[in-house]
């Protein structure tokens, strides 16, 4: 099976390739914003460094969110267009569940800044979710952290890890500014009957700053 997985919902647009579980290739560039510009001729790059065509493929994975909301719905526009196109399924991969695909540890805890004081969070055991994705103040999702640890190391991945670290000196962090593509896609592969992508909202992304100002891009 070859999927091809997308990821433009943190600081980076990133693409991979992976052939039966076996990257042929991929890029990731860190940015902030033109998502929108990137995604088509990276795709278009990693594709042909992999040596396929576009309906060499059998499956696409996209990041679904939390994350940017804009950054969110540039990648899942891309990968519903490109499906249609296709003929292909797409498969919808939670930001949170791809942050902590890559790690081995029996307990992992992916974190997100989500800005205003509040952190994405959600813990998985050895890939298995224990807590839906949700949206916590800094110290509640501390205290998340150290109930469902049980007196374990606490692993955190993710922008927000620092911000949990603060409150939790012993945990382990992991820098990870931005998704692994090919997690996205070995995600995607493990579906057996992808449902319809929609995008995961934890708060609403229209809201606003006291004064009226424009909140952040997260949604």
């Amino acid at each position: 099976m070859i999927i091809l997985g997308l990821d433009t919902c943190l600081d980076a647009c990133s693409v991979a390739v992976l052939e039966n579980g076996v990257v042929r290739a991929q890029a990731s560039h860190p940015m902030g914003r033109g998502h929108q510009e990137a995604i088509a001729p990276l795709t278009a790059e990693v594709m042909a460094r992999a040596g396929l065509a576009f309906p060499d493929l059998d499956r696409i994975g996209v990041t679904i969110g939390p994350g940017s909301f804009t950054g969110l719905r540039v990648g899942l526009a891309f990968a519903k267009g490109l499906g249609a196109a296709l003929g292909l399924p797409v498969a919808g991969i939670g930001t949170l569940a791809a942050l902590a695909e890559p790690l081995e540890d029996d307990l992992v805890f992916a974190a997100i800044d989500a800005r205003r004081g509040q952190i994405y969070l959600q813990a998985f055991a050895r890939g298995r979710p224990l807590m839906a994705a949700d949206a916590l103040d800094v110290t509640t999702a501390a205290a998340r952290v150290a109930e469902l640890s049980g007196g374990r190391q606490a692993v955190l991945i993710g922008s927000g890890a620092a911000l949990l670290a603060e409150l939790m000196p012993a945990a382990r962090l992991v820098s990870a500014p931005a998704c692994d593509p090919a997690a996205v896609a070995r995600l995607a592969a493990a579906q057996a009957s992808p449902p319809a992508p929609r995008p995961l909202y934890l708060r609403a992304p229209d809201a606003r700053l006291p004064g009226g100002a424009p909140g952040p891009d997260m949604a």
